[in-house]
């Protein structure tokens, strides 16, 4: 197991199957048809990443370093999050940016029952370490465990 501590930008506590990204995360290509079509999975539809395209994001541990896109992607991911197909946490091995943290803030504030831990800032080696499949814990203070 291997820790890592980054910056709490949405407090809370889960364990998930990590899915990985090494390219930036276009939030309203990947999570669109999840919400249009009703797509319980959430299946990534963003045909330009490779790695996620196709995959399951919902109630997944989503580790990525950044994300890119439309000035969309904060409400898509409030709706993502206010529809219950968000994934499970959002780990940003760079600093996140100020659409997805409105997104991920609006979402925790104001969606009752629905908690999806952002935690940012923890490094390129974190993102060089974690693989699809593993188990990823993140802590209330923010500490990231890969298993």
């Amino acid at each position: 197991m291997k820790e890592f501590k980054g910056r709490i930008v949405t407090p809370g506590t889960v364990t998930a199957e990590a899915v990985v990204t090494h390219e930036g995360f276009n939030t309203l290509a990947s999570l669109q048809m999840a919400l249009q079509f009703g797509d319980k999975e959430a299946k990534c539809g963003d045909q330009n990443n490779a790695e996620l395209n196709g995959k399951p994001l919902a109630g997944k541990a989503l580790c990525l370093p950044q994300t890119i896109g439309s000035t969309t992607g904060g409400l898509v991911l409030y709706c993502a999050c206010a529809m219950g197909r968000q994934p499970a946490c959002m780990l940003f091995a760079n600093h996140i940016d100020s659409l997805a943290a409105a997104g991920a803030v609006l979402a925790d504030v104001w969606v009752d029952g629905v908690t999806m831990p952002v935690i940012d800032c923890l490094g390129d080696e974190f993102l060089n370490y974690v693989k699809d499949g593993m188990t990823i814990t993140v802590k209330e203070d923010g500490t990231v465990c890969v298993d």
